[in-house]
């Protein structure tokens, strides 16, 4: 699969971007070198490699420690907590309908 210059295009319009013919042809590139790099991954057998759920030890990882034990050091308890009731929220917006947050509008085209 290679990404054409129209795939380009089309991703910028919908994040409305707008690039210079370089800034194009630098994208183009980029991306196509990225699934190239993809495709030469794919082709690595690894049929005999574990799967793994971390890549790098955990936060507080403890190495006297079974993996599970280490970072449950490095983690807070799980608490529910009340959140901020909706009146106290809007009583503090710079603009509100009473209900709803009003915000300006920030995306033009």
């Amino acid at each position: 699969m290679k990404v054409t210059e129209q795939d380009v295009r089309y991703v910028a319009d919908l994040a409305n971007l707008e690039l210079t013919s370089a800034e194009r042809e630098r994208m183009l590139r980029d991306l196509n070198n990225i699934l190239e790099y993809i495709d030469r991954l794919n082709e690595l057998d690894t049929t005999d490699v574990p799967p793994m759920a971390q890549t790098s030890a955990p936060v507080g990882a403890d190495s006297n420690r079974s993996s599970s034990a280490g970072f449950a050091q490095g983690m807070r308890e799980d608490k529910t907590t009340p959140s901020l009731p909706h009146e106290a929220a809007v009583q503090n917006a710079p603009q509100t309908d009473g209900t709803y947050f009003q915000v300006p509008k920030v995306i033009e085209r």
